[in-house]
């Protein structure tokens, strides 16, 4: 089958050059187009598309912005493959993450799979903590990290496999984001199609954000979350509300103490120093170890808080999601 492989991008032509320099390097014998779609970029990425024009079959697309799910849907259906692959641009893939997927496919055929990602050694110290907390297996971010131990896996589109089959009849992305793959994910199972993990087709996520982003980031996962269970009740999980849980759990602590309660507190106490040594061992650095606590403090509070928020909006005062959070949805 010829896979075609779908970028999304938006003023990150550094990103984009790292992506197609790794994907140069790719061991895969036999033919693969790449799609990139330019999604209203003022700083564009055509000269690095143009520079890797006679090692790589690039076509390359410039549409006004609709935001990233819009954009592979539209790169989709200017592909000319049989399966589209789908990477974020801040992705670096492995010389032989292609092989990986085709072994996968050609062993047990699957219409929509994803893997999970990972750090390189020359990420930054942050990249690398933050890495920690959306993949470790302490945090929620066990799925990510590789784990298949759950009923049903929601591929992520950093890294997704989508047949054309399914892309037709599922019509893609919708115009939420973040949220836009577990959507597209469950269209998938309601329509009668499969998803799978493929745990070593793995990609290196280099997550260019700062704290601030990161933690914008993380509370729009939250709000996100209880729309798409207004919209599909029957997947609703009570571990989605683990997060708030936490960050509410954790200030009824520090209010116990007040009445010399501390055994609450101290169950939080060992839980980051569990954090901070599974962390400080995995990447050989206790300056790592110490950025994990803060990276995961910030993705449990900001999910958390935005979860609640977006709980208390959508499912108690029945808000119309476009309305309650209108930056969450793109027109398209």
């Amino acid at each position: 089958m010829l896979f075609s492989l779908i970028i999304p991008v938006y003023n990150r032509p550094d990103e984009v050059d790292e992506l197609l320099e790794s994907l140069a390097r790719s061991t895969y014998n036999e033919i693969f187009e790449i799609v990139i779609i330019e999604d209203g970029s003022t700083f564009t990425c055509k000269d690095v598309a143009q520079k890797y024009g006679n090692r790589l079959d690039i076509s390359y697309y410039y549409k006004e912005n609709s935001g990233p799910g819009d954009s592979r849907n539209y790169g989709m259906t200017k592909a000319r493959g049989d399966y589209y692959i789908i990477f974020d641009s801040d992705c670096i893939i492995p010389e032989g993450y292609l092989n990986e997927v085709d072994k996968a496919l050609h062993q047990n055929y699957i219409d929509c799979f994803g893997g999970p990602d990972k750090a390189l050694d020359n990420f930054s110290d942050i990249q690398k903590a933050i890495n920690f907390a959306m993949t470790s297996f302490l945090t929620t971010g066990g799925i990510r990290g590789g784990s298949e131990k759950i009923d049903k896996f929601q591929p992520r589109s950093f890294n997704m496999g989508l047949s054309r089959k399914a892309f037709e009849a599922s019509k893609g992305f919708g115009n939420i984001h973040p949220g836009e793959d577990p959507d597209l994910s469950i269209r998938l199972w309601n329509l009668g199609f499969d998803t799978k993990l493929f745990p070593k087709a793995f990609v290196y996520h280099k997550r260019r954000i700062d704290w601030d982003k990161f933690s914008v980031q993380v509370n729009k996962f939250g709000k996100a979350r209880p729309i798409l269970n207004s919209w599909y009740p029957q997947y609703n999980k009570l571990t989605f509300f683990f997060p708030s849980v936490f960050i509410l759990g954790f200030f009824i602590s520090l209010l116990l103490l007040v009445f010399n309660f501390d055994q609450l507190l101290q169950l939080y106490f060992f839980y980051f120093l569990l954090l901070f040594m599974v962390s400080t061992y995995q990447n050989k650095s206790v300056k790592i170890g110490f950025l994990s606590l803060i990276a995961v403090w910030k993705q449990f509070y900001g999910y958390g808080i935005g979860f609640l928020e977006s709980f208390i909006k959508i499912i108690i005062l029945k808000q119309k999601p476009q309305e309650a959070f209108p930056g969450l949805f793109f027109k398209k």
